[in-house]
């Protein structure tokens, strides 16, 4: 049984093939179902919710794909990701701030297609 809440940071990152809306879409909002089914937590549960993106996804911005689920009334940022050479490219980050009852190893951080290279200590 989950403790107390308590404000917790979950990470997750997706990419994608092809830097266009519909693709971007489709990966953000799968990461976000995925990271808020995994941790069993509920829109009202996020405080905030911060993307990054690689410097070639530019058609649109990830937090406009949060929107389109359900996120309208969560705090949304998008920043650039710093271009450190050799990086992944079309790489969708975010960082996730939590109220959770869950203990940080209880936390199930979120990493789909090529990105779960980035983070293969992590549970599943």
């Amino acid at each position: 049984m989950p403790g107390t809440p308590n404000l917790r940071a979950l990470r997750g990152a997706t990419t994608v093939e092809e830097d266009t809306p519909e693709q971007i879409t489709e990966r953000v909002q799968e990461l976000l179902r995925e990271l808020m089914s995994r941790n069993d937590l509920v829109e009202d549960d996020l405080v905030s919710v911060l993307f990054t993106a690689t410097a070639d996804v530019v058609s649109m911005f990830p937090a406009t794909a949060a929107r389109g689920i359900g996120f309208g009334a969560v705090p949304l940022m998008c920043a650039q990701e710093i271009p450190v050479p050799g990086s992944m490219p079309r790489c969708i980050r975010l960082l996730a701030h939590v109220h959770t009852g869950r203990t940080r190893d209880e936390l199930r951080h979120v990493y789909l297609h090529g990105a779960q290279v980035l983070r293969d200590d992590l549970p599943v």
